[in-house]
């Protein structure tokens, strides 16, 4: 959600409430009502004679009524679309057909981009209803119908689902283009065979989902969230080369699923739990209307039944739609105040409860709970953490005495607030919900205070994958070099809990060649290596030895990453298994203790950054800065019972709030 609307998205939402304004108006007076329809080609100015050319071709040559209804709920809701157009917005975009085939890094594509084509200039603004003409919503009409009614399992998708989730000329702020053709053209033939299957379910939506995934020939996806300029969404042709965002990929699906009749939406939630950013996922259904879902973080995967989402406590989702949502926009209307951006010109609806795991159906805040300064707002609104700031996902009335928002889901830290002259104005202390116990648990000033040890800034258990990888890795040591007689100095048994894990050898002798063996299947995944003599101080150093490779290809995560002395640098061997790194000492020596960093996002305290600490008492208050001497902080004194931040002034951006219990700082 972006926190300032642009100018664009002023005038639609102008018009929307203009146009809502008007139904309700004349219902109010027992006027006969202006219908949606008629409003919108109002909206249209010169457009509108090629509006109702297309209107009058289906109304009068066209034997199927249901194209003319199909027009009518184009049109309806075209007022609310825009998009931005030029040359240069072409030229930028060009960032994502280098990505995948690049050496370089995202930011190094990016900023080659801009060298090569200088500064974004201004670009032009248009909205939709002034600019579809009757060919374009006639060529989108004739091949929606087309591959509906063509396909084997369009017999069991209902035309509400069609209008909604198949026939939609466009996303959402993309430039127009006749896709539709183009997809069909390129990908139908890989259902070849599935139309003639005797096997498989072919009247199964899922099933032609499935089919179609498994056989693209390109379904390897390169993330990134690194962009030269703050797109939207890029269209048709540039998701194609598979790179990018989640809404990317998840732009890529929509336009395959339904240019080849798979009805399909795009689930999102604004702000994740664990994480400083939205994320977006593609949905479908079976000939039943169950719901299958499909992530695509790296690769394009199967849709099944909402199977990943188990582990995110993102507290609510979402899905867009193309109408927009005007029974939502009137239940917030009628308390005559100001509305919070996301919920002005709602093309969404909320679907939470298809999401169910660890739900709330009824999220109660105890009246006691709330603030005693009443706020004259009429909405409140659940907030989530993002960084210090807090992000509404869900809104209510707002009722001193009964404040009740409903179908949340469990675990994510949480507060309530009105929206008052653009501000956020909250009335209760942060809080999240139990997911064991279904306790309310606040985050209120407790009496006393506490020191704590910090060692993180931001949930290290989502990297909990390159953690475990080290579970089972070997130091060894050697007088050969090729290891063919080693001697085991050290097995971790444990995940690492912090930067650096200092750990005794468990041999007394002394070896010319050591090194790690990263265990199966880990891809000898380590960030940094460090080997102690006895009574040293100064680092063991030697010849680097190795398997050379890196997954990435491009020497970016070399085995002599593990001895650079950057813990931000790591080892990640071009197999998942086989891989070592060590050093050859030139002579022997006894090792004493060894120092290993596991692979990491850079997130942990790191020796020399300056960081700050804040407590959240109503506002963020902040205890003081200090610069790490090691890989840990120690803050003294810190109100106990609150809800934290640690902020590094030196680099970085990911931080998330967190308590501190029991010696651990535990995040939501």
């Amino acid at each position: 959600m972006k926190k300032h609307l642009g100018y664009i998205e002023l005038i639609l939402i102008a018009l929307f409430i203009s146009v809502v304004s008007q139904i309700i108006a004349k219902i109010v007076y027992k006027e006969e009502p202006t219908s949606y329809l008629e409003v919108a080609l109002q909206s249209a100015g010169n457009s509108r004679i090629e509006l109702e050319k297309v209107l009058r071709y289906y109304k009068e040559n066209s034997s199927d009524s249901l194209k003319y209804k199909a027009v009518c709920f184009l049109i309806e809701n075209m007022p609310f679309y825009a998009y931005s157009d030029g040359e240069q917005l072409e030229n930028y975009k060009s960032y994502y057909t280098c990505l995948k085939k690049s050496p370089k890094t995202p930011q190094q594509v990016a900023d080659s981009v801009k060298e090569a084509y200088g500064s974004m200039k201004k670009l032009d603004k248009k909205r939709d209803i002034l600019e579809v003409d009757s060919a374009y919503l006639c060529h989108n009409i004739d091949w929606a119908f087309k591959v509906w009614q063509e396909q084997p399992w369009g017999k069991n998708i209902s035309f509400e689902t069609f209008c909604e989730y198949l026939l939609p000329y466009r996303i959402g702020d993309e430039p127009l283009s006749y896709w539709r053709e183009t997809y069909y053209e390129k990908y139908n033939s890989l259902l070849d065979s599935l139309r003639m299957s005797d096997s498989l379910d072919i009247e199964d939506p899922v099933v032609a989902a499935n089919y179609l995934i498994s056989k693209l020939p390109d379904k390897n996806y390169y993330y990134t969230s690194v962009t030269p300029y703050p797109f939207g969404h890029i269209g048709p042709e540039y998701v194609q080369y598979l790179s990018g965002t989640c809404r990317e990929v998840t732009d890529f699906g929509v336009y395959l699923f339904r240019a080849l009749g798979i009805p399909c939406a795009i689930d999102f939630v604004p702000v994740r739990s664990y994480v400083n950013a939205g994320h977006f996922w593609l949905t479908t259904w079976n000939k039943d209307g169950e719901e299958y879902m499909t992530d695509f973080p790296q690769k394009l995967r199967p849709v099944r039944k909402n199977w990943w989402y188990r582990w995110d406590d993102s507290s609510k989702v979402y899905r867009y739609t193309f109408s927009v949502n005007r029974k939502l926009y009137e239940q917030m209307a009628k308390y005559g105040e100001d509305i919070y951006p996301f919920w002005r010109l709602p093309k969404f609806m909320d679907v939470t409860y298809a999401y169910g795991y660890n739900l709330k159906k009824e999220l109660v805040i105890p009246l006691e709970r709330l603030y005693k300064t009443r706020q004259v707002g009429k909405i409140a609104y659940l907030c989530i953490s993002n960084k210090e700031r807090w992000i509404p996902v869900d809104w209510t009335e707002y009722n001193a005495g009964h404040l009740v928002f409903r179908y949340v889901r469990k675990g994510a830290f949480m507060r309530a607030a009105t929206y008052e002259n653009g501000t956020l104005c909250f009335v209760t202390d942060p809080f999240y919900v139990d997911k064991q116990n279904n306790e309310m648990c606040f985050s209120s000033l407790g009496e006393g205070v506490q020191d704590v040890v910090l060692y993180a800034k931001t949930n290290i258990e989502v990297e909990d994958f390159f953690r475990d990888r080290m579970i089972g890795g070997v130091f060894e040591g050697s007088n050969l070099p090729d290891f063919t007689e080693r001697d085991t100095l050290f097995i971790i048994q444990s995940k690492p809990l912090r930067l650096n894990t200092v750990v005794k050898s468990w041999s007394d002798k002394e070896y010319r060649y050591i090194r790690y063996v990263g265990p199966p299947g880990s891809g000898c995944n380590v960030s940094e290596i460090i080997f102690y003599g006895k009574n040293d101080t100064v680092p063991l150093s030697g010849r680097i030895i190795g398997t050379p490779g890196c997954y990435q290809r491009d020497g970016t995560h070399e085995y002599t990453n593990a001895f650079d002395g950057k813990t931000w640098t790591s080892f990640d061997y071009l197999t998942a298994d086989g891989g070592w790194t060590g050093l050859d000492l030139g002579k022997k020596m006894r090792i004493d203790r060894i120092v290993y960093a596991p692979r990491n996002r850079d997130n942990y305290v790191r020796c020399g950054d300056i960081y700050e600490l804040y407590y959240c008492d109503k506002e963020w208050k902040s205890v003081g800065k200090m610069r790490a001497v090691s890989d840990s902080l120690l803050f003294c004194d810190i109100p106990k019972d609150a809800l934290l931040l640690l902020r590094n002034h030196t680099r970085g951006v990911d931080e998330r709030p967190f308590i501190y219990k029991n010696g651990v700082q535990i995040w939501k």
